[in-house]
């Protein structure tokens, strides 16, 4: 007999040989139809395969994450299983579940196209239906690789052989095909469902070395029901009508070019809401007392050495050389600002009354990413931080955080973001400092956490090289999460560094270093923005607020005047007196999501008023000039400047 522990504490005694299926049917039939896969003693297992002695059990079902992965995972093969079906001669490689999905890839001479798809997916779901079992082999290593070889699986043959000599070689069966696979999968392929969709057809190079053969990748998604499959293709139709890349060439914001990869090339329109969102940070830094500084973008890689920036972020690094006569100068473009604003709070002694100092920079950094990483303008080579580093003691960690999640939750709720999530990233493998260190750091930064009454997700493993940090995660309108701010405690690089300050007791002391961003990249941001309010803009972000369209041209002379006076008042106006018609005027400033049309015609002359359109709205208002100016620059004052 063997005992089974559920996750309320409760206990069972079931027979030797039970699988976690049985004991599901056990409890209920309508939870064993439900149940997909168990986790026995904190590892996912197979639902139909044996426990091995007294156990913690959990069954897994589709509400669980794990169930949707599983779903996904069996789909992946599913697919890999209709593709070699129909496409014989085909090698399958290898076939992840992905964020939203899966993919696979596949080795074959001839193409695939979007125009199999509809083939796949009709085989994919003949196969579901057949309700094959998942069924789980240990195979020996040798007799794998010999079965995959003389098979024409190549690719399978050398998983394999690359395998740690002690690894368990397994492999899963769904009626006569088989895969290798570390598992567990569903019970049967019926437990897929037909809540699928083949999406897209990549390039993939094998094991991802461009040295290596070059192979198709296939998309797909998968979801536990129709009802979320079809809200998560609702949401991509919708992001594809958000792309910043289209808005931000319909409406003339910025635009990018092989030559200068990864910059962005920001015109008037794109500029001006720049300066609008770089305008509104400073002044809410001012009231927070900030110091704004500015650094060089080109340093000496010494400083860079000292940092640890030069061991861990070298390969991301633009570096310059440059030989005078016997001995070169190596420099490099800033990634971050970080060490800049030590060697700026260096300057001058310091007294532990000039803490906390908090230091702010628009901060124009370069990273060499990898050129199929970038992403219109959310991921670039060059971008600036709203980055500020704040220096203060171990007792000023708590207040200063608490300080700084106020701020950054209503920097986001003026730009509409109320739903934050926010992350709490731990110790790398990959790190600077000693054990002890990264306790006192942890421990501070969880200590500020608690006394902000902050509610966190742990994110193991993920923190900076020299720091723990908090990531603050906006989720958009529909439904797509940005991590954009950030909030880091770091003891390490002051000490790096030599940054000190004279402390109560007359000693040196190190200032612990606060790094912290709200936006995160004003590129990214911005890009984020364009995309939450699909191009239209608030009014005191749009780029042109108010257009003055003309009926007639007897109204020219007025809509000049009106324009003149509102651009007096602080709008930024344009003025539309060609001689077109004006619903073909007003449709198109409609499509260029400019806020504000007003219409003048002989009458709204005569009478020195204005017929305001509001974007999305049929309806017209018709004002006096001064109450529409009134209105106008009422509602395009900033958040930050309202009463």
């Amino acid at each position: 007999m063997l005992t089974i522990t559920f996750p309320d504490g409760a206990t069972r005694e079931f027979e030797d040989g039970t699988s976690a299926m049985d004991v599901a049917k056990a409890l209920s039939k309508s939870l064993a139809k439900k149940v997909l896969a168990a986790r026995v003693n904190g590892e996912l297992w197979d639902a139909t395969r044996a426990l091995e002695g007294d156990t913690k059990l959990q069954l897994i079902t589709a509400a669980d994450p794990e169930g949707l992965e599983l779903i996904r995972h069996d789909c992946a093969h599913v697919m890999a299983e209709a593709v070699q079906a129909l496409f014989p001669g085909t090698q399958v490689t290898i076939g992840p579940v992905i964020e939203d999905g899966f993919y696979y890839d596949f080795a074959r001479d001839e193409p695939f196209s979007s125009e199999d798809f509809a083939a796949i997916e009709k085989k994919m779901k003949f196969i579901i239906q057949q309700n094959k079992p998942f069924v789980r082999e240990v195979w020996d290593r040798d007799d794998a690789i010999k079965y995959f070889t003389d098979k024409g699986e190549t690719y399978k043959a050398e998983l394999i052989s690359d395998l740690p000599a002690d690894e368990t070689i397994t492999i899963y069966k769904q009626g006569e095909w088989l895969d290798l696979c570390l598992g567990p999968h569903l019970p049967s392929t019926i437990k897929v469902g037909n809540a699928f969709k083949l999406m897209k057809v990549a390039g993939a190079y094998w094991r991802g070395d461009s040295n290596n053969a070059q192979l198709q990748r296939i998309y797909g998604t998968a979801w536990a029901n129709k009802d979320d499959l079809d809200a998560h293709l609702h949401r991509i139709a919708e992001a594809e009508k958000r792309d910043h890349r289209r808005i931000g060439r319909e409406m003339d914001l910025f635009h990018l070019q092989p030559e200068a990869q990864g910059m962005v090339f920001w015109h008037d329109k794109g500029a001006t809401i720049w300066r609008q969102v770089e305008d509104y940070i400073r002044r809410k830094l001012q009231k927070a007392d900030y110091e704004e500084v500015k650094t060089p973008m080109l340093i000496d890689h010494k400083l860079w050495v000292a940092s640890g920036h030069w061991d861990k972020f070298r390969e991301n690094m633009f570096v310059s050389k440059v030989s005078h006569g016997e001995h070169d100068e190596i420099h490099a473009l800033k990634p971050m600002n970080c060490p800049a604003h030590v060697q700026i709070f260096n300057q001058g002694q310091k007294s532990y009354r000039d803490l906390p100092l908090r230091m702010a920079e628009f901060g124009c950094c370069h990273r060499n990413e990898p050129s199929g990483a970038l992403h219109g303008i959310m991921r670039v080579r060059g971008f600036t931080q709203d980055d500020a580093h704040i220096f203060c003691t171990e007792e000023q960690i708590i207040d200063e955080t608490k300080t700084f999640i106020d701020l950054l939750m209503g920097i986001y709720a003026d730009f509409g973001f109320t739903d934050v999530v926010v992350k709490f990233s731990d110790r790398p493998d990959v790190r600077t400092g000693s054990d002890e260190t990264w306790d006192k750091s942890e421990k501070a930064l969880m200590d500020a956490v608690n006394a902000a009454g902050l509610e966190v997700i742990l994110n193991p493993g993920e923190g900076a090289f020299y720091g723990p940090n908090l990531e603050f995660v906006l989720r958009d309108a529909i439904g797509r999460d940005w991590q954009c701010g950030t909030l880091q405690v770091d003891f390490g690089t002051p000490e790096r560094l030599d940054a000190s300050y004279i402390a109560k007791d007359d000693t040196k002391k190190r200032p612990v270093m606060l790094h912290r961003a709200i936006l995160g990249s004003m590129e990214r941001f911005l890009g984020i923005l364009i995309e939450e309010h699909a191009g239209r803009f608030p009014l005191w972000l749009a780029p042109v607020q108010v257009v003055l369209a003309t009926i007639t041209s007897d109204a020219d002379a007025y809509a000049l005047e009106a324009a003149a006076a509102l651009r007096a008042a602080g709008l930024r106006v344009e003025t539309d007196v060609r001689n077109e018609k004006i619903n073909y005027k007003i449709r198109e400033h409609s499509l260029a999501k400019v806020p504000v049309i007003a219409v003048i015609g002989r009458k709204e002359a005569e009478e020195g008023k204005l017929a305001l359109r509001f974007l999305g709205d049929r309806q017209q208002e018709v004002l006096v000039l001064a109450d529409a100016i009134a209105n106008l620059t009422k509602e395009a004052t900033p958040p930050d400047l309202r009463p």
